[in-house]
């Protein structure tokens, strides 16, 4: 196995400050890194009075503001990765995609990004 490079451990310490910060706003946490079929991973599905919130966590350390990684692309690996896990978990629910930006330890929570 090869060892972690230092923009992974970032990622899961900043996924795991997220999930905390979720937790503290009332989220139940239902999965992290969940992997649907060659469509991509979603990095925390959590629920929130009765919705399904599918949310990416982007994070820098440097002078970089971590929204610029969130593209389209990626954007659109979301939706399909929200909808295949909807499928799968035969969920016919209401569901937000949602984003947590995390600059120098500050916390951002856009919900609900694809209005």
């Amino acid at each position: 196995m090869y060892p972690k490079c230092n923009n992974t451990i970032i990622g899961e310490q900043n996924e795991s400050k997220a999930i905390l910060f979720l937790e503290a706003e009332g989220f139940k946490i239902i999965e992290r890194n969940y992997y649907a079929r060659k469509l991509g991973e979603i990095d925390i599905i959590a629920l929130f009075e009765g919705v399904v919130h599918f949310i990416e966590v982007k994070s820098a350390e440097a002078d970089f503001d971590p929204i610029y990684n969130f593209t389209p692309s990626k954007l659109r690996r979301v939706i399909n990765s929200s909808q295949y896990y909807m499928k799968e978990k035969n969920l016919d629910i209401v569901f937000s995609i949602d984003l947590i930006l995390i600059r120098h330890g500050e916390i951002d929570f856009l919900e609900n990004i694809t209005l």
